[in-house]
């Protein structure tokens, strides 16, 4: 492995690829330590060491960020407007005509679908933005602080509107430098920043686990979070591989005197063919609830039921609808993404077929069954990963940042052996021997 490293550098269009994605990925290191105008940092350093941080939407966005919307950064909101503009324009899609109509374009309507989630980023980073403001300036995003009230000491309407597009201002470069990535880099540009994001809140959350530990000065503690993480990412990395592959037969056609086709292929379907979105999904959604009631102050039954059951992410209720969330979501999102009509119909018009099952709707009928057959183990998976940190917390009183999460091993594990297979493609294209052997 360490071999193919040295080769990838050796090579100058590769290396000059990933010293391009090296260098944009220190750029926005960078961009998640500075300040906006209008923040009190020594305040906010005193919150985030005190470590009484929300563990709900708040800790999720904060994964997202690298840690800088805690820390209430020029990349405070990361890439998470982005990715919730993508999945929205992605559900869109299935219900407006003329963003489906444009989907089947090719390029020129991929182009115009991705210039409206631009759009809709830069909207929805000013709505979270000022959100984010709101909540620093009522000190909720630190509970039990005594200085959280004093994060954003200045509550005029001016200052408020410099802190808002400094943000998304941000949002926006965030977003530059993923598509800078895509296109002269090595990867999927968005992904690779997601990664790096995860990546970098692990040494502080690891250290947490042992400073908080009991057992052997916390080595006991730090040594089963470190085996439970190497065992889910040997988990993960084995059902992400894991696909179902449908043989696929094309017959033979004659056209002029040339003979077209009588290939045989396969279409993968994958055990978890949702990825981390139903994740992001349910934990949303549950949230929702928490938020409003944080906002109203409210102290009807209604409110305190939602404290006790929804709010608190370790409550029986939370993590039976958690669980049932997921699993909703996952069937949810693999019906709207895989029309199996759409691919039975493709694969008529061109000739092929699935050995012992007529073409038409006998196909599309097989697919349907196939893809809800291994659609259960993979929703049921993905919400037994995604409840890896509550599990932690009530075992061994593990911290909150519990590292190896459902959501950041899924997306860490995801990237990595996409960016790794992208690089062994490159390398093998140069007859040089790739990572995996």
């Amino acid at each position: 492995m360490l071999t193919a490293f040295a080769r990838a550098f050796k090579t100058p269009d590769l290396r000059k690829k990933l010293l391009f994605t090296l260098g944009i990925i220190v750029i926005y290191r960078v961009g998640t330590h500075v300040p906006i105008p209008g923040v009190d940092y020594t305040a906010v350093q005193f919150c985030i060491d005190q470590a009484q941080t929300n563990t709900g939407l708040f800790g999720l966005v904060n994964m997202f960020s690298g840690g800088a919307l805690l820390q209430i950064t020029i990349f405070a909101l990361g890439i998470m407007p982005y990715i919730t503009a993508s999945i929205i324009l992605q559900l869109l899609t299935v219900v407006i005509p003329r963003l489906e109509a444009l989907k089947k374009e090719g390029q020129a309507g991929t182009a115009k679908i991705t210039q409206y989630t631009r759009y809709l980023t830069v909207a929805l980073a000013v709505l979270q933005g000022t959100g984010l403001v709101a909540t620093a300036r009522s000190g909720s995003l630190f509970s039990g602080c005594a200085q959280a009230g004093m994060i954003v000491p200045d509550d005029s309407i001016f200052a408020t509107m410099v802190m808002v597009i400094t943000m998304t201002a941000g949002t926006a470069l965030v977003m530059w430098l993923g598509e800078l990535i895509t296109d002269r880099g090595i990867g999927n540009g968005m992904s690779i920043l997601m990664f790096i994001s995860i990546a970098a809140t692990f040494p502080a959350a690891l250290w947490a686990i042992k400073e908080q530990g009991d057992l052997a000065g916390g080595w006991i503690e730090f040594g089963t979070v470190i085996a439970v993480g190497l065992v889910m990412v040997a988990l993960v990395v084995f059902v992400e591989q894991a696909q179902r592959r449908i043989p696929v037969q094309y017959a033979k056609r004659m056209i002029g005197r040339r003979s077209y086709g009588g290939t045989s292929t396969y279409i993968p379907l994958k055990v978890n063919q949702a990825g981390i979105i139903p994740v992001i999904f349910a934990s949303s959604l549950l949230y929702i609830p928490a938020l409003i009631v944080q906002f109203s102050n409210s102290t009807a039954g209604w409110a305190n039921w939602v404290k006790a059951n929804l709010a608190d992410t370790a409550a029986p209720a939370h993590v039976t609808l958690y669980f049932f969330l997921i699993i909703f979501f996952a069937f949810f999102y693999v019906a709207i993404s895989f029309n199996p009509e759409e691919v039975a119909d493709n694969m008529k018009k061109y000739g092929g077929f699935i050995p012992g099952i007529r073409a038409g709707r006998p196909t599309a009928e097989y697919l349907s069954y196939v893809l809800n057959r291994i659609t259960w183990p993979g929703s049921l998976y993905l919400g037994l990963i995604a409840l890896v940190p509550t599990m932690a917390l009530a075992g061994f009183g593990a911290n909150a940042n519990f590292p190896f999460g459902g959501t950041s091993i899924l997306i860490i594990v995801g990237v990595g052996l996409e960016t790794v297979k992208q690089i062994e493609s490159q390398l093998q294209q140069r007859n040089y021997e790739g990572f995996l052997r």
